[in-house]
């Protein structure tokens, strides 16, 4: 029911529209009244009405500067102004402003309920093609987020100057003004069930995060399967740090509704540029190298990395048998990535001391362990050892901390490419089973990319990530294509109406199914089946 609000000066007008128009048995709510602009404002602003009708000419207020104020800050309200003859000469006035109807007084309640059933018609019809606006939106999400990711791989690996990437970012509504920036990188993986595997609480959780994320101005991106990274900028450093904080408090209280999950974060250090992105990103993966070291949930400030191992003299009793656990690299192989190597090996050798690491006997022993890990987990996913190369006992890896790091970086690089070679065998088969879910289903209104990824037993982020690389396409974009295609071939090969072949594509409102058609082929579904050519197509 649409909201009326009136105001007029003289009380017998005022009364007269009030009471000889039955507002409610019309389809309509008389939210309220006031005499003049000053009293009207704040009522106005409390009710929120659709329609505003008022007198042009008042004390205190009149009613074009009653009509600016109400259309600067609420632009949706239409406006019918009443006016008499002589007063008409503002109506150009109005028309800057955005007044929708000028009506001469006196007026009878039958003519003014026309006018506002012709002004509610126009409402309902900007309302729906908002709704299809947003809907459209909604769907189309996915593709948002591979944009916001583009963007972020752009911010944190340079290549581009300031002003491109501002010009980046605000092509996809997003504000990367500020003096001070940081990053903080968070991952989530269920206790009970593998890495790659859907887990119902952690997309919960995630939810939960992004739309704290959008309430406190922070900027979100998703990250590989179940991460996210948060984007904190500011204007003064203590700001950052408040905000850094807050969120950090946040998210733990998202986490810890949430039973059987695992969380782990690095957090950055401070650059004032937005160039020097890539540096606090750098960071921030060193400190969530620390993942891998430790079970518990964590969040890990680069600052905490810097203050170093206390010198000693090496002695083995120093040695925390804890550290020297291979187990840590069996874990850093079936989850890490070829990114977060370099890191994870600093981390692990870091966790020794300098003195322990200058022991030719240590270092021998750990390097060994380290390559006995990485061909038990080259076994596991069905490749040759000899593919990994080998460690000669006299060679210089062990003569330094640096030639160790150096051989172990590269076998751990290699046993996790052949873990990705197996992995995108397996993704395609995903990715074949998606497209013939698809196939399938795609007449079912409610298909969805959380739809998809449950039929697979993937999360949507990361369902979308592998599609993507495998396809180009985003799901969301192969899946209206895919409609798209089944909806051309109805309209060319059947007499059937448009309404019909949207429910028959999985679209119920066929208004929206005609927005989505010409969005996507350029014109509307009667005019492709009239045969009507749109420029540069075949």
């Amino acid at each position: 029911m649409l909201k009326v609000f009136l105001v007029e000066d003289e009380v017998v007008v005022r009364e007269g529209i009030k009471n000889n128009i039955d507002w409610a048995g019309n389809g309509y709510e008389f939210c309220g009244e006031a005499s003049d602009g000053e009293l009207a404002f704040p009522m106005i602003q409390k009710c929120k009405p659709d329609i505003l009708i008022t007198d042009i000419k008042m004390p205190f207020m009149d009613g074009l500067t009653l009509s600016k104020l109400v259309k600067k800050e609420m632009p949706w309200i239409e406006i019918i102004i009443l006016t008499g003859y002589q007063e008409f000469e503002y109506a150009k006035e109005g028309i800057d402003i955005g007044v929708a109807k000028y009506l001469s007084k006196p007026i009878s309640g039958s003519e003014l309920l026309k006018e506002v059933d012709a002004l509610a018609a126009i409402i309902q019809a900007k309302q729906e093609e908002r709704e299809i606006r947003d809907k459209y939106t909604r769907e189309m999400e996915e593709n948002i987020e591979r944009e916001k990711t583009e963007l972020f791989q752009l911010l944190v690996t340079g290549g581009k100057s300031a002003a491109e990437m501002h010009e980046m970012a605000r092509k996809i509504e997003i504000d990367l003004s500020a003096i001070w920036y940081n990053i903080i990188i968070i991952k989530a993986r269920s206790t009970k069930k593998a890495q790659e595997e859907y887990s119902a609480s952690i997309i919960k959780a995630n939810e939960e995060i992004k739309e704290y994320i959008v309430q406190e101005g922070l900027i979100g991106f998703e990250g590989d399967l179940d991460g996210k990274l948060i984007i904190i900028k500011a204007d003064t450093r203590e700001e950052l740090e408040q905000k850094q904080d807050e969120f950090i408090a946040g998210m733990k209280n998202v986490y810890a509704k949430y039973e059987n999950i695992r969380y782990f974060g690095g957090v950055g250090e401070a650059v004032n540029r937005l160039t020097e992105l890539p540096e606090a990103y750098a960071k921030a993966n060193q400190a969530m190298a620390q993942q891998y070291l430790v079970s518990e949930s964590r969040i890990v400030h680069y600052l905490e990395l810097k203050s170093g191992v206390a010198q000693e003299e090496f002695n083995i009793r120093s040695i925390d048998p804890k550290q020297v656990d291979s187990s840590k690299v069996r874990e850093f192989l079936k989850v890490g990535s070829l990114d977060e190597a370099e890191y994870f090996v600093e981390a692990f050798f870091g966790g020794f001391g300098t003195n322990a690491m200058n022991s030719k006997m240590f270092l021998q022993y750990i390097t060994m362990d380290i390559y006995f890990s990485v061909i038990d987990f080259v076994g596991s996913v069905q490749r040759e050892r000899d593919e990994i190369e080998a460690i000669d006992p006299l060679s210089e890896a062990f003569n330094t901390t640096e030639n160790a790091k150096l051989y172990v970086r590269k076998i751990i690089k290699q046993a996790i490419e052949m873990r990705n070679e197996i992995a995108n065998d397996r993704y395609g088969d995903v990715v074949n089973d998606v497209m013939r879910y698809i196939d399938e289903h795609y007449s079912e209104e409610d298909l969805s990319l959380n739809t998809l990824a449950t039929s697979v037993n993937f999360s949507p982020n990361h369902l979308s990530a592998v599609f993507s690389q495998k396809t180009g396409r985003t799901i969301i974009k192969y899946l209206t294509d895919y409609r798209m295609n089944k909806a051309k071939e109805l309209l060319r090969c059947t007499g059937k109406r448009s309404s019909v072949i949207s429910l028959e594509v999985g679209y119920k409102d066929p208004h929206y199914f005609s927005y989505l058609f010409k969005k996507t082929q350029g014109m509307t579904p009667t005019q492709y089946r009239g045969g009507k050519v749109v420029e540069g197509e075949e």
